[in-house]
């Protein structure tokens, strides 16, 4: 089994581990994701660790050294099944995240997701959309690069570089959206300063041409 743990601002530790409720006329103890999953030895996946309060990631501290417990004050000690494992994901300098503590960090292994080249972007284009030509996924994985360098470069910020924004994007096109207006959502309109919108539309201009009729883009089903 896995439980999946979105962190944010308001995660805290009774989010994680539980908390009392009042339930048939008496106080209980509702459990939360991390003491499920200690109980039951499943995964437990915590997505935007570094969102996450202080407070509720000391309550991992226990869980992940060689302790391998969780204290529930009032009620009992929950020993951490063995198969019991727990993945953190992050993305490393987004606005609103924090510094992870040595104390959390040292408890895990880190594996460094490297930035998606051009070859695995034009696999992953082509596995989403299959009918998309061939011309036009190699321009999208080209496109998506060419905004990659421009940030490396400061000419304009991360915002524009949006994988999901594009992937969406190309969405829209399928569904009949123009390619301008399908990008202006996904990408070009992610971005709230006029000067770098114009920067990063004039990229998407070079690589997309201005066609209304999105169908050009895809291969006809046969019948």
């Amino acid at each position: 089994p896995s439980w999946n743990i979105s962190c944010h601002g308001n995660t805290d530790s009774n989010s994680l581990i539980g908390a009392d409720t009042f339930k048939d006329g008496e106080v209980q103890f509702r459990q939360g994701p991390i003491a499920a999953c200690a109980e039951q030895g499943g995964f437990g996946i915590l997505d935007e660790t570094n969102m996450a309060r202080n407070d509720a990631i000391a309550v991992l501290h226990a869980v992940l050294d060689y302790r391998r417990i969780i204290d529930l004050p009032g009620y009992h000690r929950i020993h951490l099944r063995p198969e019991t494992r727990f993945v953190a994901t992050m993305n490393y300098g987004y606005v609103g995240t924090r510094e992870l503590n040595e104390a959390l960090t040292s408890r895990f292994l880190v594996i460094q997701v490297p930035t998606i080249g051009i070859q695995e972007l034009k696999k992953l284009i082509s596995t989403q959309f299959p009918t998309l030509k061939k011309d036009y996924v190699e321009q999208f994985a080209l496109l998506f690069n060419d905004l990659q360098m421009k940030s490396d470069h400061a000419e304009i910020s991360t915002k524009g570089v949006d994988l999901r924004g594009l992937l969406a994007a190309i969405g829209l096109m399928q569904k009949g959206l123009s390619p301008l207006q399908a990008m202006e959502m996904g990408i070009i309109y992610k971005t709230f300063d006029r000067f770098e919108q114009d920067i990063v539309r004039d990229v998407v201009l070079l690589r997309i041409p201005d066609i209304k009729d999105s169908s050009e883009l895809f291969e006809t089903e046969a019948s």
